[in-house]
């Protein structure tokens, strides 16, 4: 972009402008700094030392992808409450990627898909694991029979091992297809 170009888009701000949008950002800092005021209070020592009574730690893997890093999971009341890293871990060695430092809000999160669903009639329907696997084999079958095995495409993930990657390129093989690819290509 040249010069000229740069200097015509510059917002001209005058001081006035200036003036005004600074006491509007003083008066929003200062009744902001008003209204939080007594809304929190100091933990307690012993809210410190552990802040879920009750819970218990559950090791385990995360999902985010096929390498199994190792997070301590606290749960207290069926309900992951918080994590760590399990410093122990062969594979992670106490550390995590960013994914793997959410796990817990994905986990705990309002809009995860947890049961098999179906849209009929305009809304959504829970299914069981059977009927939802016994819906796609049919949709596969039929697929195949009518248009032919290149009319379906399986996209492989992240989360796949090395032997589940092998076994998914079998099974689209299998199938009669080349169109097979991976997420991270999309």
């Amino acid at each position: 972009m040249s010069t000229s170009t740069y200097d015509a888009l510059k917002a001209k701000v005058g001081r006035r402008s200036f003036l005004k949008m600074a006491a509007i950002a003083t008066a929003a800092g200062a009744t902001n700094a008003l209204a939080n005021g007594g809304v929190t209070r100091a933990a307690t020592a012993e809210e410190v030392k552990n802040p879920f009574p009750g819970s218990k730690k559950v090791k385990t893997i995360c999902t985010a992808c096929s390498v199994g890093c190792g997070i301590i999971a606290e749960v207290q009341n069926g309900v992951w409450v918080r994590q760590e890293v399990a410093q122990d871990h062969p594979i992670s060695l106490g550390g995590h990627c960013c994914k793997g430092a959410d796990m817990i809000d994905m986990v705990r999160s309002e809009v995860r898909l947890k049961h098999p669903m179906v849209k009929e009639g305009g809304k959504w329907k829970r299914l069981s694991w059977d009927d939802a696997l016994d819906r796609i084999a049919n949709k596969l079958k039929s697929s195949h029979e009518t248009v032919g095995a290149d009319s379906a495409m399986f996209l492989g993930s992240a989360k796949m091992s090395t032997e589940q990657a092998y076994y998914f390129r079998k099974f689209a093989a299998m199938y009669g297809t080349n169109n097979i690819d991976h997420q991270a290509r999309i």
